[in-house]
């Protein structure tokens, strides 16, 4: 049997929790509050303020913001790997749909809550600092623009929904701040397309494909919640934890958990745009740059990977693998569009997508804390890099095709600083924020790789070796395109700094993509592992995870997850203690220690080559890429044309939509409604014919009787003249008549 289902020890962590005080709950509370109450002003009021309010929503970024990072620096000198607060189990639960008894009681006794542990004390913090600075950044950047106000209201709101998915403690708030992310999405993506001077139409098509693709994935979230809702009456995050715990401890894996899992992962897939959902995230570019990086690094797309990261605990093995293989197929995928594209903002956007199939890819081979770490570190960097390319497109008068650019490093050195320090870091450089977090990464896949034996799960790590090469290529040559080399058009050779509004961020952002991975190089608060082991995986772990892995390894004396422990327990093997323990836990931590050597090697190498492969080709001059490219004929016109996803949609999907709906238009007009037409005139001759019956049948009696009795009332009424002889005369008439009668019958 499986030991004492782990999730027990979340209460004794909740009362670790309470060591910041009740009080906490209403300075969290605070954080999405004020986004939101800057987003209702703004609605209102925007118009009329000075400035058209753009202080309003940036100021209530910046308080929300430095409540995040004092909370934040509070948990980090708590230094408590098992630190949680649950407001639920504080006894600061929200109850909703309560009633009298009348309501089922699933219904009547839900509850909401807040969860803050040690990974929502993070994100809350990055999500709070990188929405200021984008809030900051967009004061100069939207300047001129003809909805200034109605921009800094919906950036408010999407900020707001982003904070208060990351403190929900349940899957329901969860998905409706998802949902609300999504709305916000669809209107900052198409912001130009209401644009007063001059509509843009490409975003209002962008911001459609972006609400369409990722509903795709919204449902299929929908149907995954709905199955485990159905099983486990419970959408807690740590009561879904306890439920499958004790369903699989009893039972083992069952198919409908891995659907289950996999349709929640799907949502996931679609907001994180990820294989074959991926579509929508370049289009998404057609939006102010703002826009993009607060979708590419502080909300949007981070959701998904903190979505797959909190079910990881749902996932069987079958579930995790899927998950790895989606990531790293994404990852290696995304990257090779990157190398081909030319405007500046697309090819970030294609970064992300790999980036993001990295995290994905993490979680799915067990590194859920390596994944989710990687989610804090790509969110500086990226966010750098976005605004970066909105201060280099600002600066070249809104020109985007790298061609058109170059030389711009001496007539931007901020921006070309705090750029190259982000593509340092992206690039998985040593000393840099990414480099941290992606080393980890790999580490943990060629760990599961080890471990199994099996080339299923070998297959991740060699796509994501594979991709951090191409991303460090692909990288360098934005960085030299549009920063070396001569001016190549009147945009770059006239081209400026930006102000200070846009400076200010992109140097924050900089010097945490120099220093966000180590936190200070070294831990100065506590020299964790003597330094060598990142402060975010020193604190960001699950504890259950944990248990379920070292259980899994006593068991079995192998790793595979949870999904080991579970299936080995179910087949009645023992849990290793002693000697067989104790070898079995060394011989893991040798396995992981081997493995982390090797991949920061590798990791170092291919980031190498990355970087040199590019020098070569676009800062040297070694290889012409025009050349190269004419060489690779159809490979590099395949690889340009994104694989040609787009026309494939288009021609299936999109094509075969508009023609089923047309079929269904063709149904509705010919079968559908001419029944009802049919059934319409068919009753409107039988009401003519009873009509007809009515009126001339039943009223023609009705009427003849009527008329025959006023008939022989006129012929009646002649002999009432009202003259007394005439009435003598018929008197003594009808008498005669009378004798007659009686003579005649006596004779």
């Amino acid at each position: 049997m499986l030991p004492a289902p782990p999730i027990e020890s979340l209460t004794a962590a909740a009362a670790e929790g309470a060591t910041l005080g009740n009080s906490a709950y209403a300075f969290l509370l605070a954080v999405p509050l004020l986004p939101l109450v800057g987003w209702l002003l703004q609605v209102f009021f925007g118009r009329k303020l000075p400035r058209q309010g753009d202080w309003l929503p940036t100021s209530g970024m910046a308080l929300s913001a430095l409540i995040a990072v004092v909370m934040f620096i509070r948990v980090l000198f708590q230094w408590n790997p098992d630190f949680l607060m649950s407001s639920a189990e504080d006894g600061f639960a929200w109850r909703f749909f309560f009633s009298d008894g009348s309501i089922p009681a699933p219904i009547a006794q839900f509850t909401a809550g807040i969860l803050y542990d040690n990974l929502s004390a993070f994100l809350l913090a990055m999500v709070a600092l990188v929405s200021f600075l984008v809030h900051l950044f967009s004061v100069g950047y939207m300047q001129g623009d003809s909805r200034y106000n109605i921009f800094f209201s919906n950036l408010s709101l999407f900020t707001f929904a982003m904070l208060g998915l990351v403190l929900s403690d349940n899957m329901v708030f969860f998905f409706v701040f998802w949902e609300i992310m999504g709305l916000c999405s669809y209107l900052l993506i198409g912001h130009l397309a209401q644009d007063r001077k001059q509509p843009k139409m490409s975003a209002a098509w962008a911001s459609l494909k972006a609400f369409m693709t990722t509903r795709i994935g919204d449902v299929c979230l929908f149907v995954g919640m709905a199955v485990f809702w159905a099983k486990f009456d419970t959408l807690s995050f740590h009561g879904l934890y306890t439920a499958t715990a004790d369903h699989v401890a009893a039972n083992g894996w069952e198919g409908w958990m891995t659907f289950g899992a996999i349709m929640m992962f799907l949502g996931a897939v679609g907001k994180s745009a990820q294989f074959p959902l991926h579509v929508w995230l370049p289009d998404a570019m057609e939006g102010p740059t703002p826009v993009s990086a607060m979708i590419h690094a502080a909300t949007m797309v981070a959701a998904g990977v903190y979505l797959t990261g909190r079910i990881y605990l749902l996932c069987s093995p079958e579930a995790q693998l899927v998950i790895a293989c989606v990531g790293a197929f994404t990852a290696i995928f995304a990257a090779t569009i990157g190398i081909t594209g030319f405007d500046i903002k697309k090819v970030l956007a294609y970064s992300t997508i790999s980036q993001l199939g990295y995290m994905i890819a993490a979680i799915g081979v067990g590194g859920v804390s390596a994944g989710l770490f990687h989610v804090i570190t790509h969110a500086i960097f990226k966010a750098c890099l976005f605004l970066g390319s909105g201060s280099v497109i600002h600066g070249c008068h809104h020109e985007q095709d790298m061609r058109e650019m170059g030389g711009l490093r001496k007539k931007m050195p901020i921006t070309y600083i705090t750029m190259l320090v982000s593509t340092l870091a992206i690039s998985g450089v040593p000393l840099f924020a990414g480099f941290y977090s992606k080393d980890a990464i790999l580490a943990k896949a060629l760990e599961k790789s080890m471990v199994t034996q099996e080339w299923i799960w070998a297959m991740p790590f060699y796509l994501l070796v594979v991709a951090a090469a191409v991303t460090a290529f692909y990288m360098f040559r934005l960085i030299f395109m549009t920063f070396h080399g001569e001016p190549r058009s009147d945009h770059a050779h006239h081209a400026h700094e930006s102000p200070w509004t846009m400076t200010v961020p992109l140097m924050v952002l900089g010097f945490f993509a120099v220093f966000g991975g180590k936190f200070w190089i070294t831990d100065p608060l506590h020299a964790v592992s003597g330094g060598r082991t990142p402060w975010f995986m020193a604190l960001v772990h699950d504890p259950d995870l944990e248990r379920w892995e070292s259980s899994a390894i006593e068991q079995a004396h192998g790793y595979g997850g949870h999904g080991a422990l579970l299936s080995h327990a179910a087949d009645g093997h023992g849990s290793g203690e002693g000697h067989g323990a104790a070898a079995g836990h060394d011989e893991h931590h040798d396995v992981a220690h081997t493995a982390h050597v090797r991949a920061m090697i590798t990791s170092i190498i291919v980031a190498t080559l990355g970087i040199l492969t590019a020098c070569l080709f676009y800062l040297f001059g070694v290889f012409n890429p025009k050349k190269v490219a004419a060489a690779l004929g159809g490979l590099y016109r395949l690889v340009f044309n994104k694989y040609f996803f787009d026309e494939l949609y288009h021609a299936t999907v999109i094509r075969g939509t508009v023609v089923f709906s047309g079929f269904l238009s063709w149904v509705d007009q010919n079968i559908v409604d001419g029944t009802v037409l049919l059934v319409g005139r068919t009753m409107k001759r039988l009401a003519g014919f009873s009509g007809a019956a009515d009126k001339y049948v039943v009223d023609g009696a009705v009427n003849w009787v009527g008329e025959s009795t006023q008939a022989a009332g006129q012929a009646v009424r002649r002999i009432q003249t009202g003259r007394i002889q005439q009435y003598a005369y018929f008197t003594f008439a009808g008498a005669v008549l009378l004798a007659a009668v009686v003579l005649l019958d006596l004779f």
